[in-house]
């Protein structure tokens, strides 16, 4: 029997829980950041900090040396463009080896 590499190795409600989460850790951070600039002097404006706000999850494939592809889609909806500094969480889905 030969895997599917294009099908889904575990089933959605895995990647539900992994988008869910990710959604809280952004939610976390951001009342960290509340809290950590209620202290300071002159306050900040949270809307300053939109773009943490602006998150995508999306599966995508390594590449020859390491390189991965953030799809049309989410680099538009993000305003992603060519030479930006992204930050990225990677969790591995799927291992292809022999």
């Amino acid at each position: 029997m030969t895997e599917d590499s294009d099908g889904p190795v575990w089933p959605p409600t895995m990647f539900e829980m992994f988008q869910e989460t990710g959604e809280q850790a952004v939610e976390q951070q951001q009342e960290l950041f509340k809290r950590m600039f209620a202290g300071m002097s002159g306050g900040v404006d949270m809307n300053d900090l939109g773009a943490m706000t602006n998150t995508a999850t999306f599966k995508t494939r390594v590449q020859s040396g390491g390189r991965i592809s953030i799809p049309d889609a989410e680099r538009e909806a993000l305003d992603i463009e060519e030479g930006d500094i992204v930050q990225t969480v990677v969790i591995p889905v799927k291992r292809n080896r022999e």
